[in-house]
């Protein structure tokens, strides 16, 4: 008997200990790691302390180690390498997080989607394939997760409602099938110190006849891009350029258009988040909003009409004419850093997620203080553009979990997705990647005592402005097997072996071809059921997508001065 009871009193000091050694870990990393925090340091350690309990249960139930991925950003690799670490320390299951390209994920993640097996636990993908997930149902729908199987394993203080893109992560279905993990947008960016300058802002007016200013139209883009190239030329001994981008035949070469480019020329139909029926891609849905039903104009599609050639004319000849020779050779990695560098004016499609990068001391780009030489804009409008169309794109990095994960291993991913984008954790990760996923980062003191330092990023996460830039949506009902058709099409404009008009007719006739075979490939819901063909005349209109032809697609360049724009943000309007 007294033995029994010297065991029993040993085990009960045993899971006091553990818990204690696992909240002293919670403590070290609440301390010296996630500060600042929105939350005080008490509800962080209360926090912490229920993931401690709930990875208790998986760990008793034999899951010590997870295998996640995601692509390699700033953001991605804080995670990998930092809060995988203290994520393991905390609740002891151990994360090995993968970096890799962002092509190799969505290849892989479509091989698991084909086998039905998943080879991770858990993926960091883009929303842009809420589209594919939500038809061919082999994804978890979080909703009925987190009130089903997930429930006992979802953080009470999760707070879904603080997530900003939680809109473009949920299907038709209303179902939430991704938790977003890092956003960034696509914006304008420039050189606000030229800009400033008053022997620069009397020559622009002289030529053009209004001010130097943010470009509201391409119209003003290509007349700056023009100025700054031809007019200028040197800044400081230096060449300077009027425009920068990159055409390399690259995979990456189509993130520049399925990422919005020709929506932001005015392809698509009024509409938020995409436009229907016609979305950013020119794919049409059916009055069900819900199954695509072609891509080519004579489906009553968008991808090679007017306003679709028009955007890919611009991007060639501002290219060729405006950017660095080199630029023609680049990838989207390799021309990223570029701007940093000191030699471009400014620049139409710039993602925010270069933020980071391009405040370092020491840039060209920077000044002694600190705080950069340049500014961030809304991306001008095509002569197609119209007000209650998508403004441009938002990536939205977001966990997907697939539905033949086991149990307690998606459990334990599940854990560790909402530990990484917990209020204890998420203002740190917000500060060091500068890819926000929660409205009360965004607004916490931190980032309202700093905002010189971010050239006007927290000024536009903080305004309505910031819902008009959105992610690939629904109408795309494969994005692995469509996004792939883009680069290879706009090769070939780049290089001059086709037109621009016969480029774009070739891949919206591509996308229509593996549309059509999609129509037999097991959609669970929404397959394509493609119209039949009829002549273009049927469809082009000037009162929805696809748009007629402009008599004049260049009309007087419009621009407004930074500092208004930026208190429209702050006075809680769009422009």
């Amino acid at each position: 008997m007294r033995r029994k009871l010297m065991a029993l009193a040993i085990a009960a000091t045993m899971v006091p200990v553990a818990a204690w050694a696992d909240m002293k870990a919670a403590e070290k990393w609440v301390d010296q790691e996630f500060q600042p925090s929105t939350l005080n340091r008490q509800q962080q350690l209360d926090e912490m302390k229920w993931f401690i309990e709930a990875a208790a249960k998986l760990k008793a139930a034999g899951v010590n180690d997870i295998n996640v991925v995601s692509e390699t950003i700033d953001t991605h690799v804080y995670e990998s390498k930092t809060m995988a670490r203290a994520f393991e320390e905390i609740t002891g299951i151990k994360v090995k997080h993968d970096l890799i390209q962002e092509g190799d994920v969505v290849e892989k993640l479509q091989t698991s989607m084909q086998s039905g097996k998943s080879i991770y636990d858990g993926w960091i993908s883009d929303s842009d394939l809420i589209g594919t997930h939500y038809r061919y149902g082999v994804i978890e729908p979080l909703s009925d997760y987190m009130s089903g199987k997930g429930k006992d394993y979802t953080n009470p203080g999760l707070d879904l409602k603080d997530f900003i893109g939680t809109s473009f992560t949920t299907a038709p279905d209303g179902k939430l099938y991704q938790l977003p993990d890092q956003q960034f947008a696509n914006l304008y960016w420039f050189r606000a110190d030229l800009f400033a300058r008053k022997d620069l802002q009397d020559k622009f007016k002289a030529k053009y006849g209004y001010e130097l200013g943010v470009p509201q139209n391409w119209s003003a883009y290509e007349d700056i891009a023009e100025f700054f190239t031809n007019d200028v030329k040197e800044i400081d001994g230096k060449r300077i350029y009027g425009h920068m981008d990159y055409g390399k035949k690259d995979p990456s070469l189509g993130w520049r258009f399925t990422d919005a480019w020709l929506s932001m020329a005015g392809s698509a139909d009024k509409g938020i988040p995409n436009g229907l029926p016609v979305d950013e891609w020119g794919i049409r849905v059916a009055d069900d909003k819900c199954t695509p039903v072609g891509a080519s104009v004579s489906r009553g599609g968008a991808t090679n009409s007017p306003a679709a050639v028009y955007a890919l004319t611009k991007y060639v000849d501002w290219m060729k004419k405006y950017a660095p020779p080199e630029a023609q050779g680049m990838t989207f990695s390799e021309a990223g850093p570029v701007p940093a560098q000191g030699q471009i004016a400014q620049q139409i499609f710039w993602y925010t997620a270069f933020t980071a990068g391009m405040t370092k001391t020491g840039l060209p780009v920077v000044n002694a203080d600190g705080t950069p030489k340049w500014r961030m804009a809304p991306g001008p409008h095509g002569p197609y553009w119209k007000d209650g169309m998508q403004n441009g794109y938002q990536d939205v990095g977001s966990w997907t979990f697939f539905k033949s994960t086991p149990d307690n291993r998606k459990a334990a991913a599940w854990l560790y997705a909402q530990f990484i984008n917990s209020k204890t954790a998420s203002l740190k990760k917000s500060i060091t990647g500068v890819t926000f996923v929660r409205d009360s980062d965004i607004r916490h003191e931190y980032f309202t005592k700093n905002a010189d330092k971010y050239g006007g990023l927290i000024e536009f996460y903080r305004s309505p402005a910031r819902v008009a830039w959105t992610p690939t949506g629904n109408n795309v009902p494969d994005y692995p097997k469509l996004a792939q058709l883009w680069w290879k099409n706009v090769a070939v404009a780049v290089t001059g072996e086709k037109t621009p008009q016969a480029a774009m007719d070739s891949l919206a006739e591509e996308m229509d071809q593996v549309m059509s075979r999609l129509q037999r490939a097991g959609m669970k819901a929404c397959a394509p059921k493609l119209n039949a063909k009829s002549d273009n005349a049927k469809w082009l209109s000037d009162t929805g997508a696809p748009w007629k032809k402009l008599a004049n697609e260049k009309p007087k360049g419009e621009t407004i001065a930074y500092d208004k724009l930026v208190q429209a943000w702050k006075e809680g309007r769009v422009k």
